[in-house]
């Protein structure tokens, strides 16, 4: 260990308290930023998918002539962002509807005539995401004479983008909220160091040190402080994150899809802005000091 170090890890054991205060300030932003991290993580996941399997419903009026509904299936199919059309009769919607509910066959047994239409089923190829193109096309589609009811799920998919781009917004805003706030007490926490240190430093300044050999070992300080306190938080993080996906094991995750933790990278880079927050402190309150 250079003498740097030991001056450094010397500081903080000598002032355990005001760096426990720092750490746990750290490891605190960097969990709560996570959560809502995760959860933007996971919910643009779910669009995602939710996109990727996406079916436009196009439920079709009585009495559509066979002819007319081989032209009404190629004209859907020569749409842009279209990729693939399947008829669904309405017989056979009612026998699909028949399977998936074999426990409550008494209501269908009771039925004078199928009520179902007749419908397209189409699906959408994979780059049309964005919620106003997929609005437009089944606009396009809905405005065919021989078409009654155009339906995919757009009033959930706009509340649940609207939800989710709030979400993110707010992770941004808290983020350097607390990024500010962790700055702010590593300053000083450090800043109380100096002047509890101050005629040691006028000594060390009077002998002829520099402020290069005097910053050193307080900018290592920062640094252990942003280190510990991240990888605390990031620990934390982890292991809320196991516990929460555990819990859904079995439920929703389990069919539609799977909670995950951030990747590799994006971990480093939280780890490395924790570090960054300790430096900045540090920086900071030794730039106001030095000047004095």
């Amino acid at each position: 260990m250079t003498p740097y170090a030991r001056r450094a890890v010397k500081d903080i054991f000598k002032n355990v308290y005001l760096n426990a205060v720092a750490v746990i300030t750290i490891s605190l932003s960097v969990l709560i930023i996570s959560a809502f991290g995760l959860f933007v993580l996971n919910a643009n996941d779910i669009v995602n998918a939710w996109k990727d399997g996406i079916r436009i419903m196009a439920y079709l009026k009585p009495g559509v002539s066979g002819e007319k509904l081989l032209d009404m299936e190629t004209g859907i199919r020569e749409m842009k962002g279209v990729k693939t059309v399947d008829f669904i009769s309405r017989d056979a919607a009612m026998e699909f509807l028949k399977e998936k509910m074999k426990g409550q066959a008494s209501l269908l047994g009771n039925l004078e005539e199928n009520p179902l239409p007749d419908a397209f089923e189409i699906s959408l190829i994979p780059e049309l995401r964005d919620s106003q193109e997929i609005d437009t096309l089944a606009k396009t589609i809905g405005s065919l004479p021989k078409v009654d009811e155009v339906e995919y799920g757009q009033v959930w998919l706009k509340r649940f983008i609207n939800i989710f781009n709030i979400f993110r917004f707010a992770a941004v805003g808290i983020g350097g909220l607390f990024f500010m706030a962790s700055v702010f007490i590593i300053g000083n926490t450090i800043r109380l160091v100096l002047y509890s240190r101050r005629e040691e430093i006028e000594i060390m300044r009077f002998v002829g040190a520099t402020d290069r050999f005097i910053k050193i070992p307080f900018y290592l300080e920062g640094i252990i402080l942003g280190a510990t306190g991240g990888g605390i938080g990031i620990v934390a993080s982890y292991i809320g994150y196991a516990v929460v996906s555990s819990n859904m094991v079995q439920g929703i995750s389990s069919g539609f899809f799977h909670i995950r933790f951030f990747p590799p990278e994006m971990t480093l880079e939280i780890f490395l802005c924790s570090i960054l927050v300790g430096w900045l402190g540090c920086y900071l309150s030794l730039k106001q000091f030095l000047k004095q």
